[in-house]
């Protein structure tokens, strides 16, 4: 079926669902600078800190195959995606994945962190609260799994 000068409702349906999408992008705060993250980095006080984070680091991107990008003032993304909330439907520009090294951990921002129950089992001392994963020190978590499940959450 034709309609409005030739183009046919399947077209038209697109388009709408395209105008609806970009309807639904939110702006927040937090959102991706041109800061330096490793001049970041250095600001946080504990070296033992700092050289998990650079570690972190090198492993993030080697899943994302993206540079480490400084996100508001404490956030360190990779990659960048729309991300839709399953509960409001609300969209916004994130990154694929993160962290943040913490006063108290650092925690890490990964998706789909429910289908790797079995490997959190195994990772060592963690606590994990909806899509972030908290550890105090790489050291007492099994940097392989870890690793696994970064590179998991990346795809």
């Amino acid at each position: 079926m034709k309609c409005l000068a030739g183009f046919n409702n399947n077209y038209l349906l697109y388009l709408f669902n395209l105008l609806s999408m970009a309807k639904k992008l939110v702006q927040i705060k937090t959102k991706e600078t041109t800061a330096s993250v490793d001049d970041f980095i250095k600001t946080v006080p504990d070296p033992q800190k700092q050289k998990d984070c650079f570690t972190i680091i090198k492993v993030m991107e080697k899943a994302t195959k993206s540079k480490a990008k400084l996100w508001g003032s404490a956030i360190i993304g990779f990659g960048n995606l729309i991300y839709e909330s399953p509960k409001t439907g609300r969209q916004v520009e994130w990154f694929k994945i993160g962290f943040s090294p913490r006063k108290a951990n650092i925690t890490l921002y990964l998706m789909g962190l429910q289908k790797h129950a079995e490997a959190l089992k195994k990772l060592g001392k963690h606590k994990v609260s909806g899509g972030c994963l908290h550890i105090n020190k790489l050291e007492q978590v099994d940097s392989k799994i870890l690793e696994k499940i970064i590179a998991a959450s990346a795809k």
